[in-house]
């Protein structure tokens, strides 16, 4: 089976569940998974160079394809777990028009809450 393109993952390495879900992905995904795992807190310098607001990194996971497009929060999440058959399925579920939105609003709620809870916002 040939090999997925490189995503590039910007992820918050600081933030323990954040690891945890790489970690939960990169079971996941097995041997097969062809991702470039980045954290935003060291690698500001790459982050602005790819036209990515450090803070902004913080707040939203960011994902890079194998054509250099960028995507960010939930649609980042999307893009990875499309990659790995399990997720598939929950993909398209979290992608329905009416779940989407509610989700995403989810999403940025609780990550301002963990960075609040952290001290780090």
């Amino acid at each position: 089976m040939p090999e997925e393109p490189t995503l590039r993952v910007y992820y918050d390495a600081v933030c323990p569940t954040c690891r945890r879900d790489r970690r939960r992905y990169e079971r996941m995904a097995g041997e097969a998974s062809a991702v470039e795992w980045v954290d935003v807190t060291a690698n500001q310098a790459r982050l602005r160079e790819r036209g990515i607001d450090p803070n902004d990194a913080l707040h939203s996971l960011h994902v890079e394809d194998e054509h250099g497009r960028l995507c960010d929060g939930l649609d980042a999440y999307l893009l990875l777990m499309r990659r790995v058959p399990r997720l598939r399925p929950l993909a398209w579920l979290i992608g329905l028009p009416l779940i989407n939105p509610a989700l995403a609003v989810a999403y940025r709620h609780g990550v301002r809450r963990r960075l609040r809870r952290q001290g780090r916002r």
